[in-house]
């Protein structure tokens, strides 16, 4: 029995001119959706692969042939054996393809499709693409150790997808219908990027002595607040400050979840205090508040936290923060980088920034209480002031802490959790209760 979707095929001869019904009849055979010619035959297992650098991408059909559209023609050429096997079929009446058609040219009709590249469509993918795949640089990492400066860490270069070029590449990969029908390993084009600060820099960046530490002891804490204080404070070692560079305490923390390797404790949040994963990183954000004030840096943000805490003692110095904001944010205003670097001993964590000293006098007068009341409420302040070498006030900042009564931010009844909570993995439970010693 002939293949249908043949037999459904009318033949028209190339170079002839059709008009009113004829034209109808060329219409409504090209753009049949059971017309081979209409559409190329898919395959839905067929898939594009796309290369770049290391990284690698499938495409299924259904999605890269989105770039494409089809327009299906007929063409007569005598050098041509028709496919078909019913040349005597038409789909409008047969007189009209009697009129048009000698018996001659049903036998060398040829089916085409012609595709076109939608260059917007494309356009839309590589850049959804180069947003999964490009890799940015990895900055060199150094550390003061006796004095001097050194590299522990080496640079990396980051790549990035050129859209521009792999807009052209895939636009000239394939030149008929058939190919988009085979699976195809397509290498897009990308771009070294280079880091800004590599290991050969060390002389170059200004960081000759320590301008100023940040200190503060979390002793009493729960393990599981312990844990995700390590996890936060190990995000900030080897971190470089370029000059006049503003450091966001939120931008380098990144996401606080159970998948980053934090552990649920507790936060005050929403008018109470419940445990959510990464409790404690404000006692890491408080010690790189202080380490700033103590060098002189101009703060841009910093909030207080709600009510006065034991861990932040002397209360007016501590600095809260919450994904995405409050931040804490300071802006380097010293001649050279600063290459900060944390350490943690017992219960007591430091942050220390070392740079150019460039002759400032930093004064710090406080923190003082200016009201304590019975339900635990307090106002506090205290002041900054830089003066320059040369005697000219850098900063002059006055910084006033206002906390409520920590009556009004209930806590759950116990601080460590006895059961598992429900939203949480046994893998996060797990390290829940090997941190709290349960």
């Amino acid at each position: 029995m002939p293949n249908e979707s043949i037999t459904r095929m009318a033949i028209f001869p190339k170079n002839k001119i059709y008009t009113g019904s004829a034209m109808f009849a060329i219409a409504v055979f090209l753009l049949s959706p059971t017309h081979p010619g209409a559409m190329a035959q898919t395959d839905p297992e067929n898939v594009l692969t796309l290369k770049i650098n290391e990284a690698s991408e499938t495409v299924p059909y259904k999605d890269y042939s989105g770039w494409f559209s089809f327009t299906p023609s007929l063409s007569f050429d005598k050098s041509y054996d028709s496919e078909m096997e019913n040349t005597d079929f038409c789909p409008q009446k047969n007189f009209i393809c009697d009129l048009l058609l000698t018996q001659q040219d049903k036998f060398h009709a040829k089916k085409n499709v012609t595709i076109s590249f939608d260059e917007e469509k494309a356009a839309s993918f590589l850049e959804k693409l180069s947003t999964d795949v490009n890799e940015s640089p990895t900055n060199a990492k150094f550390k003061m150790d006796e004095g001097k400066v050194s590299a522990f860490v080496p640079e990396e270069n980051g790549f990035e997808l050129d859209r521009e070029k792999s807009l052209e590449i895939l636009s000239s990969s394939f030149k008929d219908a058939a190919e988009l029908n085979t699976g195809k390993e397509i290498s897009l084009p990308y771009k070294i990027v280079r880091p800004e600060i590599k290991a050969g820099d060390i002389n170059d960046l200004g960081i000759h002595a320590l301008i100023g530490e940040g200190k503060s002891d979390f002793k009493g804490s729960p393990g599981s607040r312990i844990h995700n204080i390590k996890v936060a404070t190990e995000k900030y070692d080897g971190v470089l400050l370029a000059p006049g560079e503003e450091f966001s305490f939120v931008e380098i923390l990144g996401p606080v979840d159970g998948e980053h390797g934090y552990l649920p404790e507790l936060v005050i949040k929403n008018d109470k205090t419940e445990p959510e994963f990464g409790g404690g990183i404000c006692q890491v954000s408080t010690t790189a508040f202080r380490a700033a004030i103590y060098s002189g840096l101009e703060i841009t943000a910093r909030k207080n936290h709600s009510y006065a805490v034991s861990y932040y003692n002397p209360p007016g110095m501590d600095s809260t923060i919450y994904v995405p904001r409050p931040d804490l944010k300071f802006k380097n205003n010293t001649p050279g980088y600063i290459l900060i670097q944390t350490k943690i001993e017992g219960t007591e964590l430091t942050f220390s920034f070392y740079g150019t000293d460039d002759g400032r006098k930093i004064e710090i007068d406080g923190p003082h209480i200016l009201e304590r009341n019975a339900d635990g409420s307090m106002r506090t302040t205290f002041t900054q002031t830089v003066t320059g070498k040369n005697g000219s006030t850098l900063i002059d900042d006055t910084f006033n802490s206002f906390y409520d009564s920590p009556s009004k931010y209930p806590h759950p009844s116990t601080e460590t959790l006895t059961k598992k909570p429900q939203d949480w993995s046994k893998k996060q439970w797990e390290a829940y209760k090997k941190a709290n010693n349960l």
